[in-house]
């Protein structure tokens, strides 16, 4: 009878080769991960929230500019044009709040600078006797300038007197041609207090006296008046009158309210009301089974959207009714925006500005006013519904970072625990083929003692 034995090296097992330790934990780590998607996912949502909430509040913000301009006392809707019947004579500016009017304006004089110049040199720098001469302007100290060997020459003597720390209030310059050069001296102020005179001279300089500094004189609907400048701005509060020519007979200088820049500020208004309304409509719009915009379910998207409506259909009581924006032209559409009608608002400008005025100005109740106190509590920058609804949403963002974190540290941990384990699963299956071995070896010699001399 032969001898038997058994064979303990099963194949397919992964004996002996082991097991791929690294593939095994990327699936299980793989396996491990897939709910962390769902916090990426809102993460994702509430990064798209703060992000279309800093836009609304951008834009709340040109929008609180444009209403501005329309209640504020240097605003677009406060500023005023003015027209001269001959700008060769008189032109005019006013400030916002400068009274309407037209005035009668006849200029007899204008205001002119004094200077004198000297006797030509063969160049600027030739030089001439040392010595001293006194500079006087208008009621002024005499400065007395000082000619040495250090400035004994026209450049040189340009030079000291502009750069006199008694300021003489002069310019000095050289002024050349094909006779020579000669120093001009011409006074920094115009009209009398800024007449120059000369005395005193010791120096090998001549002084001619060029002009006399002489105030301008001119009526304002028959009231004489005179200025030291061209440029007057005391006659009339918020107007500055430009002096440019005389005239024997009176021009009309108009000052009316700047119907231009009136209609820009309300277009600008409408321009930037509508980019609000329209990304407020954004979060509330997706086609049917696309994805809901990222602010659809935001209480204060819905809160921004009722108090706008509520402000631009906002109603003055009037004499003959109550007064809104439709009394200017300026219309509610179906979607929520505003439309301009530009004749109405051109008429409402040209025929009663003060009714427009007064609509967007009141102090206590206008337009304007009511508007901007409700964008201003909306944006406020501490207490504000948006505020709020930032700090929230900052808050859950910093809460869902924090547990994206804590989970992939826990994922890290577990990967660290799993290699380890499949590592020695793995060492225990390649020496599995050795010890089967052994046994088998063990077993066969065991057989072979026990069926020995056996015929």
């Amino acid at each position: 009878m032969g001898g038997f034995g058994f064979n303990l090296n099963p194949t397919g097992l992964g004996l002996g080769s082991g097991i791929d330790v690294q593939a095994t934990v990327n699936q299980l780590v793989q396996a491990a991960e897939a709910p962390e998607q769902a916090m990426v996912q809102e993460q994702q949502l509430l990064s798209s929230q703060s992000s279309a909430l800093n836009n609304l509040n951008s834009l709340l913000s040109s929008l609180q500019t444009a209403v501005d301009a329309l209640q504020g006392p240097n605003g677009l809707l406060n500023a005023e044009a003015t027209t001269s019947s001959d700008p060769t004579v008189v032109t005019a500016t006013a400030d916002p709040g400068a009274t309407l009017g037209t005035y009668s304006i006849t200029v007899g004089q204008l205001a002119t600078v004094s200077s004198y110049y000297t006797g030509e040199l063969t160049s600027a720098d030739t030089t001439f006797g040392t010595g001293q001469f006194n500079l006087q302007m208008g009621t002024g100290a005499p400065v007395t300038i000082t000619v040495d060997n250090t400035d004994n020459t026209l450049n040189g003597l340009a030079a000291y007197i502009n750069n006199n720390s008694q300021n003489p209030g002069v310019t000095a310059n050289v002024i050349s041609d094909s006779n020579g050069s000669r120093l001009s001296l011409v006074s920094n102020t115009s009209g009398a207090p800024g007449d120059l005179q000369i005395s005193g001279n010791s120096t090998g300089l001549s002084f001619t006296k060029a002009a006399t500094g002489t105030n301008a004189s001119f009526t304002l609907d028959g009231v004489p008046l005179s200025s030291s400048t061209n440029s007057v701005t005391t006659a009339l509060p918020g107007v500055t009158l430009n002096l440019v020519g005389t005239s024997s007979s009176p021009v009309s200088v108009s000052i009316t309210p700047d119907t231009t820049q009136a209609t820009a500020a309300v277009n600008n208004f409408v321009s930037a009301y509508n980019a609000v309304v329209q990304a407020i409509n954004a979060q509330f719009t997706y086609a049917q089974g696309g994805t809901q915009p990222p602010l659809f379910s935001d209480n204060t998207l819905a809160q921004v959207q009722q108090t706008l409506a509520n402000d631009v259909n906002y109603a003055i009581p009037g004499t003959g009714g109550p007064t809104t924006l439709a009394t200017f032209g300026v219309n509610v559409q179906q979607d929520g925006t505003l439309s301009v009608d530009t004749g109405t608002l051109t008429s409402a400008l040209s025929g009663n500005f003060s009714a427009v005025q007064s609509f967007f100005q009141s102090a206590t109740n206008g337009f304007a006013t009511n508007f901007s106190n409700d964008l201003t509590t909306l944006t406020d920058p501490t207490k504000g519904a948006l505020y709020i609804d930032l700090q929230g949403i900052s808050q859950d963002q910093a809460a869902v970072t924090q547990q994206i974190s804590d989970f992939q540290a826990n994922v890290a941990q577990q990967q660290q625990t799993w290699t380890q384990q499949f590592s020695q699963v793995n060492a225990t299956l390649q020496t599995l083929p050795l010890l089967l071995a052994q046994i088998d070896a063990q077993l066969g010699l065991t057989s072979s003692s026990s069926t020995g001399g056996i015929p």
